[in-house]
């Protein structure tokens, strides 16, 4: 009984999660953003070491990439495309990039870029649990996305069905 229970349980979560849209990604606010974007102006004022500048500029993408504002989100993908990522030696620091990136596509809806990119992190470190929990939101949305888009078609397809029969009805009931 408590088997069942718990896995009506699981179940119940899983319905709600798909309905209210949440994930499990970390939300940034604008409070984070800001101390970040100070910390890449005062390793830019102070000369720090290319690798200082990179970390702050990484520090600063993640945040703007896990913001719920667009524009934020907007930012964050263009500061990361900026970045070379192809020449970069280190492959974790490449895998880092490639992972805020696929977080700044789901955010802003670009759901199979989203997932090409996840899939290229997941070949460079195939059990990072980071990338398999946003490969997971991924496929969740696209679903939920493609479930609601059946549902507004086949709405639509009822309705230009009801509005033909409604058409029908009426010209018959003309000519008598």
């Amino acid at each position: 009984m408590a088997k069942l229970e718990a896995k009506l349980g699981m179940i119940v979560d899983k319905v709600g999660q798909f309905f209210s849209g949440n994930d499990l990604l970390p939300i940034c606010d604008s409070d984070i953003i800001a101390g970040c974007e100070k910390e890449v102006a005062e390793a830019d004022k102070n000369n720090s070491s290319e690798e200082a500048m990179q970390e702050s500029l990484l520090r600063l993408s993640w945040a703007l990439v896990h913001s719920k504002r667009p524009e934020d989100v907007q930012r964050g993908i263009a500061m990361l495309q900026s970045a070379s990522i192809t020449n970069t030696p280190d492959p974790l620091r490449q895998r880092e990039k490639l992972y805020l990136l696929a977080v700044g596509y789901y955010r802003s809806g670009d759901y199979s870029r989203s997932r090409d990119l996840v899939d290229t992190c997941l070949e460079i470190a195939p059990d990072w649990r980071q990338a398999l929990t946003l490969k997971e939101a991924i496929q969740e949305r696209i679903t939920k996305d493609g479930v609601i888009g059946i549902g507004i078609a086949a709405t639509a397809a009822a309705a230009a069905v009801g509005l033909i029969a409604g058409g029908i009805a009426a010209a018959v009931s003309r000519k008598r």
